[in-house]
């Protein structure tokens, strides 16, 4: 299985030939592949998911499904997008791929800010990628995509998410909203709580790793 990790959120998962696409928002170029048997949206926030981008996938791959929880299926109530509703503990088998769905929330951005409906995914037992919150599988990760920097992010809080769920490997994703030196920061402090137990390997838009 390989992971292509794109701007911001947006990562792409290849295994046999088939893709999933996690998280396809505005703040990631336009997502042109082929061979796409589903999709993957972890909250409604358009820097994860906007109507564009699931109708230029969709197009070019008519048979792919929508996964997200139920705020991403009202959210999309309007763009002729149907979304297969999942929540915490929710399982879906499409392709090569096992998905398994953890949490319900998105993390607090401010008091005056509504929590959303936010669900991570845990692909073919080895990747997870939780979205926009600090959810604990609650099974071994192989591979974890780490939100790095974001409004609801704070440096000390990922670092004690990441020793909690102490994966064997990571990398950084979530990182649109940070300055170039910001992001070496956030980067390294990232390394610290991977290591030394782990491996971080920094992805950069449009680079892969076999998972």
């Amino acid at each position: 299985m390989q992971v292509t990790k794109l701007e911001h959120a947006c990562q792409v998962v290849e295994e046999r030939g088939a893709r999933l696409v996690l998280d396809p928002g505005g703040f990631t170029r336009p997502v042109d592949v082929d061979g796409v048997v589903a999709v993957v949206v972890t909250h409604e926030h358009p820097d994860h998911v906007t109507t564009e981008q699931l109708e230029r996938i969709l197009l070019a791959n008519p048979g792919a499904l929508v996964f997200g929880p139920a705020g991403v299926a009202r959210a999309l109530a309007g763009a002729a997008v149907h979304v297969d509703v999942v929540s915490d503990g929710a399982r879906r088998a499409v392709g090569p791929f096992d998905l398994t769905f953890h949490g319900t929330r998105h993390n607090v951005i401010h008091s005056s800010v509504p929590v959303v409906d936010n669900t991570g995914v845990l692909v073919n037992g080895r990747l997870f990628y939780p979205g926009d919150s600090w959810t604990v599988p609650g099974v071994p990760v192989e591979v974890l995509a780490a939100p790095v920097g974001a409004p609801w992010l704070k440096v000390a809080e990922m670092m004690d998410y990441v020793a909690a769920v102490a994966p064997g490997r990571a990398y950084p994703v979530h990182e649109a909203t940070l300055s170039e030196v910001g992001l070496e920061m956030h980067v390294d402090r990232l390394r610290q709580a991977v290591e030394p137990a782990g491996e971080l390997v920094v992805l950069r838009p449009g680079e892969s790793m076999t998972v």
